[in-house]
């Protein structure tokens, strides 16, 4: 798939993807060795009824959760083309690995880390297809109630 066809896909489905959201530490939003690229863990961007702050479980359902992942996804998505100049560089989408800040009785992290699984594959087709890892957590950085770090596959220059 082509960098425009991606970008036009993403147009039809309603999404923008927006800045690349910055660290704010001592580190950077990617590293590429060789055909991979690591992206440092992403957030939510978007607000969603309101807040962006406390748990899945408790602030949070798991469908608020979902597009909460899904939000991030698109933040990840800006970071990748940032990186590459284009999404068209992108060869496999290889791994996400999601952290939900989520009450001690909470279960369904899968249910919200659908919501960046689904979008990959959504944009990437079978590209899109990747491992994953979920954890819930106690606490996360900005109380954010979702963050995701990824690693994709890319053309190697």
């Amino acid at each position: 798939m082509k960098a425009m066809e991606i970008e036009d896909k993403l147009r039809q489905m309603g999404l923008i993807l927006p800045n690349a959201s910055h660290p704010k530490g001592s580190y950077t939003n990617c590293v590429r060795t060789g055909n991979l690229l690591y992206i440092s863990g992403k957030g939510p961007t978007m607000d969603i009824n309101g807040a962006l702050k406390g748990k899945v479980g408790r602030d949070f359902s798991v469908e608020q959760g979902y597009e909460f992942a899904r939000a991030t996804g698109l933040d990840i998505l800006a970071a990748v083309k940032q990186e590459l100049g284009t999404l068209e560089m992108v060869t496999r989408v290889v791994k996400l690995q999601g952290f939900i800040n989520a009450t001690e009785d909470f279960e369904r992290h899968p249910e919200v880390l659908d919501g960046c699984s689904d979008l990959m594959v959504e944009v990437f087709g079978t590209k899109g297809i990747h491992a994953r890892s979920v954890l819930g957590a106690n606490s996360l950085r900005g109380n954010l109630p979702v963050i995701i770090d990824s690693i994709f596959e890319c053309v190697e220059i």
